[in-house]
C-alpha cells in the first residue's frame, strides 16, 4: 500500500498540497477526488487566521494527461468564516499554484499549454494538444496564450532599431531589442518619429541606437536622444551599394558584354535614336523637363540618357538563361566549323550520345541565338553583379577568370571592381576606417560612375551614422534576425495576424 500511494504522489506531484482520496480508472479518463487540508487558512482580505468552516464547494479541473488519457480532479473546498469585524462573512480558500482562481486547469497544465501555444499559436497548438489528451479549441489556445506573461526586460543601453512589415507597403511597425544580448524589448504599432520618441523618453538609459537608413528613426533619436550614438546597419551599406553596382554594370554592359549577336534590334536601334534627340535637345539648352515634354517621355527617363556620355552604354547585352546545351557548346562549335552545313536533327543524335536529355525545339534556338559562335555564353548583369560582390575567394577559377576579363574591358569596370573590393575592407570595424571612407569617396568622385557618385551622396547624408557603423562593433543584425522570424510567425497567424497578438508573440519570442 505503501508503495501505491508513493506512485501516486510520484504520479500527481502537482497535486500534492491537496490531500487524495481516490483515483479511479474511468477507461477514457482518470477521475482523481481529492480536498484540502484541514487547518486554519489566512483571511485573503485583513489577513486573519480562522479554522471556523462555513460550508464545502466542489470544483473541477483539468491536469496533465496521463498514459494519453485526460485526468479530471475534482476537489472539495472549504468556505471559512472571516472572525474579524467588518470583513468579509466568507470566503472560500485558494491554494496558490494548484488551485488558481477562476482557473478549470492545474497550474502545471496552464504551463504545458502556455509552452505548446508560444511556438504554434491557435489551430496548430490545438491540434498537437489534441494529439496530447488536452482538448481545446483554436480560440481558446489563442487566450491562453495571451495569458502567457510577457517577460521583464530593463532598458538596454544598446537598442536595435527597425521596421517590419504588417501590411507590405501599407502598414508597418517596429521592434526594439537589446542589440548586445538580442532579446526583444518591445514592438511599436507604427515606425512614426513621434512613436519612437515617445518610446525612448519614456525608457531612458538607452546610449547606443542601431538603426538602418531611415530619416524618421534618425529624427527621433536625435530629438529625444541628442547624445545618444546612432549606429547606420553595415548590412543596408552594402545592400545599397550592391543596388549602384547593379546599375553601373547594366550602363557598361556594351563594354563587358561580347558574346552574343551584334546588338542591333528593334531595341537598340530606339535606344539609340532616343539618345540622339535628348541630347540634340540639350545641345541647344532645352531644359530636362521641358525635353521629357516634347518627347513624351518620363523626366527620371531623360535624366538618365542626359547622364550618359555614349549611346552604346544604354544599349544591353542579351541576357540568357543557362540551358541544357550549355555544356556541348564546345563540341557544337567544332562539328560546325568543319561543317556549316551540318543539320540540328544530326547535331541533336551526337550530343544525345553524349549525354543531353533536352528537346531539339531548344537546340534549335540556341543555335539560332548565335550562342554557338559566340566567344563565351553571355552573362546577365545581375550574375555579373553578384560575381563582383563575392569575395575572390568564394569564387570558382573560371569564376574569376571571367570576372578579370569583363571587368578588363573598360576603364570604369576596372575602377569598380576595385572600389567594391576598397569598401569591403571598410565594413571590418577598425579605428581610422572613417577617414579611409573619406578617401574612397574622394576616389569615386573622380571617376565617371554615376550610379556610384548617387550612393556616396546618400553616405553624406548620414555620415556620423556610417563612420559609427564602420568603427565600432555594434551592429543590427540581431533585429534583422527577429524579422525573419516575424514573417514565420505571420504565416503562421495568417487571417488571424492581429497586433496585439503578434506583439506578444514576438516579445515571447
Amino acid at each position: 500500500m505503501g508503495k501505491i500511494d508513493d506512485l501516486t504522489k510520484m504520479v500527481f506531484s502537482g497535486l500534492l498540497p491537496l490531500v487524495i482520496d481516490d483515483v479511479t480508472d474511468e477507461g477514457e479518463r482518470i477521475l482523481v477526488r481529492a480536498r484540502t487540508p484541514e487547518g486554519p487558512v489566512a483571511c485573503p482580505g485583513c489577513a486573519v487566521v480562522t479554522g471556523r468552516v462555513h460550508g464545502y464547494h466542489q470544483r473541477t479541473l483539468a491536469d496533465v494527461p496521463v498514459d494519453a488519457r485526460p485526468v479530471v480532479v475534482r476537489v472539495r473546498i472549504r468556505r471559512l468564516v472571516c472572525p474579524a469585524q467588518g470583513c468579509r462573512r466568507t470566503f472560500r480558500e485558494q491554494l496558490p499554484g494548484v488551485l488558481n482562481r477562476y482557473q478549470r486547469r492545474t497550474f502545471r497544465l496552464i504551463s504545458q499549454v502556455g509552452a505548446v501555444v508560444r511556438q504554434l499559436a491557435g489551430r496548430a497548438g490545438a491540434r498537437v494538444l489534441s494529439a496530447l489528451a488536452v482538448v481545446m479549441s483554436r480560440h481558446t489556445a489563442l487566450r491562453a496564450l495571451l495569458r502567457v506573461p510577457l517577460p521583464e526586460r530593463r532598458v538596454p543601453r544598446v537598442l536595435g532599431v527597425d521596421d517590419f512589415a504588417l501590411c507590405r507597403r501599407r502598414r508597418y511597425a517596429t521592434v526594439l531589442i537589446d542589440a548586445v544580448t538580442r532579446q526583444r524589448i518591445d514592438v511599436l504599432p507604427d515606425r512614426k518619429a513621434a512613436t519612437l520618441e515617445t518610446w525612448l523618453r519614456e525608457h531612458p538609459g538607452v546610449e547606443v541606437v542601431c538603426r538602418d537608413s531611415s530619416g524618421a528613426y534618425a529624427e527621433a533619436v536625435r530629438r529625444a536622444l541628442p547624445e545618444a550614438l546612432q549606429v547606420a546597419d553595415r548590412w543596408h551599406l552594402w545592400h545599397n551599394l550592391a543596388e549602384a553596382v547593379r546599375k553601373e554594370v547594366t550602363t557598361h554592359s556594351s563594354c563587358w558584354a561580347t558574346a552574343g549577336p551584334p546588338q542591333e534590334g528593334i531595341r537598340a536601334v530606339t535606344t539609340r535614336q532616343r539618345w540622339q534627340q535628348v541630347h540634340d535637345l540639350l545641345d541647344k539648352g532645352v531644359g530636362l523637363l521641358e525635353c521629357a515634354r516634347r518627347l513624351n517621355l518620363g523626366l527620371n527617363t531623360i535624366k538618365r540618357y542626359a547622364r550618359i556620355s555614349a549611346p552604346e552604354r544604354l544599349v544591353r547585352a542579351p541576357q540568357y538563361r543557362p540551358t541544357l546545351v550549355d555544356p556541348y557548346r564546345e563540341h557544337l562549335r567544332r562539328r560546325r566549323q568543319q561543317d556549316p552545313a551540318v543539320g540540328a536533327t544530326q547535331l541533336l543524335t551526337e550530343i544525345r550520345e553524349l549525354g543531353y536529355t533536352g528537346s531539339l525545339n531548344l537546340l534549335y534556338r540556341y543555335i539560332t541565338q548565335g550562342r554557338v559562335e559566340a566567344d563565351r555564353p553571355a552573362v546577365s548583369p545581375r550574375r555579373l553583379t553578384r560575381y563582383l560582390l563575392t569575395a575572390p575567394d568564394q569564387l570558382k577559377e573560371p569564376q574569376r577568370t571571367l570576372v578579370d576579363a569583363l571587368t578588363s574591358a573598360c576603364p570604369q569596370m576596372t575602377a569598380l571592381a576595385g572600389f567594391i573590393g576598397d569598401f569591403a575592407t571598410l565594413l571590418t570595424p577598425a579605428h581610422g576606417n572613417d577617414d579611409r571612407l573619406d578617401s574612397w569617396i574622394a576616389e569615386v568622385k573622380a571617376t565617371d560612375l554615376p550610379h556610384l557618385h548617387t550612393f556616396t551622396r546618400g553616405l553624406g547624408l548620414d555620415r556620423d551614422a556610417v563612420n559609427a557603423a564602420l568603427t565600432c562593433p555594434f551592429h543590427n543584425g540581431g533585429t534583422e534576425g527577429v524579422n525573419t522570424k516575424t514573417k514565420l510567425i505571420k504565416q503562421q497567424m495568417y487571417g488571424r495576424a492581429g497586433f496585439a497578438l503578434l506583439r506578444h508573440r514576438i516579445l515571447l519570442g
